[in-house]
């Protein structure tokens, strides 16, 4: 009798079964779900997981019209989540010039030159050049490239963006000479001899000439944002946390209608717009799951490459700076605006590397905490690169998101010790030390800062292998983290960031099917073999969006 009724609960149960879109089985599935972390098979029905489970237990799923994907053995993870990106800003880099590659400042000046010759007389900007990678690392000067842009305007960036070089043109149109002053928040690196300015402007001082570049046309900014989403997608990014200028928040929208959005946008507007989203009556995670505002983004200080980071004590290599506070950090409206915006419920994400920007960032957030009303902030800090030890246990109790880019460290790394010292290297990129405390982290990449590819994110979580080659065993091994750790990062963590974690993040049941298929298995193969690992499906809302 009871195999007779369990044969009818079977039965009923198939003849029941909702049949999915989509299955994928005979793989390995990594859900992140800690009811159930790992599984075979995966069903969708329409933008949602239908169910996860064993081969056996999701075959009942298929119906005449499933299509059903053999992983062959491979690994299913859900889809990545970049905690942070300058999106269309990265698909202007990728239709423009891109000076990154330059090893040397010969290879510097004739990638411009090159690029000057076919693009006369209009302004030449981005480039993300990294004087580290040169013998010497001298930084760049007016004069390397004055010779082969005479009529031209240039002002390329450092890739970190905290630092430029413009080319004497550019400098005269901006009105910048010996006589003008360092701006609050920024600097104008002077020749030494002549007191005249090299071309190099960091943070606040690049002001002056990016008000003098003419601005995108709509269809020159759809065509950037057209190029970054192929680019994501071709990485297995499902969901993106944008650093959006007002003006790109317009190009999502369109993009969106036309259906050719294919991530999901969280964007962070500029802090100083917050009376306009509050005056609209917007608070966090307001819109669709496929495009968000509801969070604001501002500055503390600059960055490590640039030693515009604001540290406690002096740089090694220039004792005669601390780093640059931003002018909205020292004359009090970061902290005004802060203290408003979280009123209005607007979630705070403020760019912080130095220990000191990272502690007084804290001080500004435990403000709002003891001035406003009690609701769920989720309060970020972006980067998060070198905390004081004392500070760990403030962003634990006050439940601030490290939001860290980990190919960063292992850039970083090459050089760091010689800006800051090797014993206050040690609390650079603290990620062990930021889970053991009880932090959240999340992880993404700051592109175009650091390239795009989240494998090369968790590789560099996991090895802590740095660029040059020269720490194979980790740059300060004892923060590394393990692979799951990580791919948490970039993946729940990073939806829990964003209010998001009931809808994505995890392979769960109910969820959005946003998926990722790599080529080989990140949780068994040798770590430092996660470099060349690549993604071989990448899946949006039940959709596929990419295909190796």
């Amino acid at each position: 009798m009871k195999r007779l009724f369990l044969l009818v609960v079977m039965t009923a149960q198939f003849l029941f079964a909702q049949s999915a879109d989509m299955i994928f089985r005979h793989g390995k599935v990594w859900t992140v779900d800690e009811k159930m972390p790992q599984a075979e098979a995966i069903a969708v029905i329409g933008d949602r997981i239908l169910a996860v489970g064993s081969d056996q237990e999701i075959a009942k799923y298929i119906g005449a019209h499933t299509q059903v994907l053999d992983l062959k053995g491979k690994l299913l993870l859900p889809g990545f989540i970049d905690n942070h990106v300058h999106f269309v800003s990265g698909g202007f880099q990728l239709l423009g010039i891109d000076l990154r590659p330059a090893k040397n400042p010969e290879e510097l000046i004739r990638l411009l030159g090159d690029y000057a010759s076919r693009h006369p007389k209009k302004w030449i900007t981005g480039g993300d050049w990294d004087h580290e990678s040169w013998p010497g690392t001298p930084l760049p000067r007016k004069e390397w490239i004055d010779s082969v842009s005479v009529e031209t305007p240039i002002f390329v960036s450092r890739l970190d963006g905290h630092m430029g070089l413009a080319n004497s043109l550019a400098l005269k149109l901006a009105g910048i000479d010996r006589n003008t002053p360092d701006p609050p928040g920024g600097e104008i690196v002077r020749d030494s001899k002549t007191g005249e300015p090299t071309g190099i402007l960091k943070d606040e001082a690049m002001t002056a000439v990016y008000n003098l570049v003419p601005a995108a046309s709509e269809e020159e900014n759809i065509e950037a944002a057209r190029a970054a989403l192929k680019h994501a997608r071709q990485y297995g990014i499902t969901s993106l946390q944008d650093i959006t200028p007002a003006d790109d928040f317009k190009i999502y929208q369109i993009l969106l209608d036309r259906g050719e959005l294919t991530a999901r946008m969280d964007c962070r507007l500029p802090m100083a717009l917050y009376e306009d989203l509050q005056m609209a009556g917007v608070r966090r995670h307001f819109g669709s799951d496929m495009l968000r505002i509801g969070s604001l983004k501002a500055f503390a200080d600059g960055s490590l490459g640039s030693s515009t980071a604001l540290f406690f004590q002096p740089y090694e290599q220039d004792p005669n700076t601390y780093g640059l506070a931003m002018d909205v950090l020292l004359d009090g409206r970061l902290e005004s605006w802060c203290k408003a915006a979280d009123k209005a419920m607007l979630q705070l994400s403020v760019h912080a590397i130095g220990d000191s920007a990272n502690s007084r960032m804290l001080d500004i957030y435990a403000a709002c905490v003891k001035e406003n009303p009690m609701w769920d902030r989720r309060f970020r800090i972006e980067h998060a690169q070198h905390i004081d030890d004392k500070d760990f246990s403030r962003f634990a109790e006050l439940g601030v998101i490290a939001s860290v880019q980990p190919y960063h460290l292992i850039d970083d790394g090459r050089w760091a010790a010689k800006r800051i010292g090797e014993k206050r290297c040690r609390s650079a990129y603290p990620l062990r030390t930021f889970l053991d405390q009880g932090v959240h982290v999340c992880f993404g990449t700051d592109w175009t800062v650091a390239p795009i590819n989240p494998l090369w994110g968790i590789y560099a979580a996991v090895t802590r292998r740095t660029l040059d080659g020269k720490h194979s065993g980790g740059w300060i091994p004892e923060q590394k983290i393990s692979v799951e750790e990580a791919i948490a990062c970039y993946t729940i963590h990073s939806a829990y960031a964003t209010f998001d974690e009931d809808i994505k993040g995890s392979l769960t049941k109910g969820k959005l099917a946003d998926l990722v298929v790599l080529s080989d298995d990140i949780l068994t193969i040798p770590p430092e073999k996660i470099w060349d690992v690549e993604v071989e499906m990448t899946v949006l809302g039940g959709k596929v969006i990419y295909c190796k």
